[in-house]
């Protein structure tokens, strides 16, 4: 053996290590490299989230509460609700309207009607002209029957943004039957 063989075997085995120690140390992007949602954000692995000022994959812990925020809304607007609920649960500030709204969206669209206009309210106490969330709770209220309570929610909105902007014609679809609501 001459010592060029060795030194390639040693080079090898240390970049081998090298490799591995970098990607067992860095937490890998979800198989599907995409993002509920339609986001371009990156999907991490469970326990991970992606820091966009970072650009990497953090622990749910070290990660902001924008970053959060904003893929927990994604996954539940994808119809990922319990992966949304576990972002959106662990953002720090549980007080922000947003973050209480969504946590509303997914506990409803996950059939925990009474429970999502809770937050509904909780979020309208913060930001009562919310119109996103007004909307919703009144969605909410259609899947309850209370056609009357809705009808509150849709003219609230009226008065808030009009009658042609988006969430007064998506809860008025929602009360007229529209089965595409």
């Amino acid at each position: 053996m001459n010592g060029n063989s060795v030194y390639r075997r040693t080079t090898n085995a240390s970049l081998g290590a090298a490799i591995a120690l970098t990607v067992l140390s860095a937490p890998a992007l979800a198989a599907s490299g995409g993002s509920g949602g339609g986001s371009s954000t990156p999907q991490c692995n469970a326990g991970w989230v992606y820091d966009k000022q970072k650009q990497v994959c953090v622990r749910k812990d070290a990660a902001t509460d924008s970053d959060l925020y904003e893929q927990g809304r994604a996954l539940a607007v994808a119809g990922e609700y319990e992966d949304a609920l576990d972002l959106l649960t662990s953002v720090r500030n549980q007080n922000d309207s947003m973050v209480l709204t969504m946590i509303g969206y997914s506990k409803r669209k996950m059939g925990e009607v009474d429970e999502g206009i809770a937050y509904y309210h909780k979020a309208l106490a913060i930001q009562p002209d919310n119109v996103l969330t007004r909307e919703y709770l009144g969605e909410g209220y259609v899947m309850m029957g209370r056609i009357d309570l809705a009808q509150a929610e849709l003219d609230q909105i009226g008065v808030i943004c009009g009658v042609d902007c988006e969430q007064y014609r998506d809860l008025k679809a929602a009360i007229a039957g529209d089965p595409d609501w």
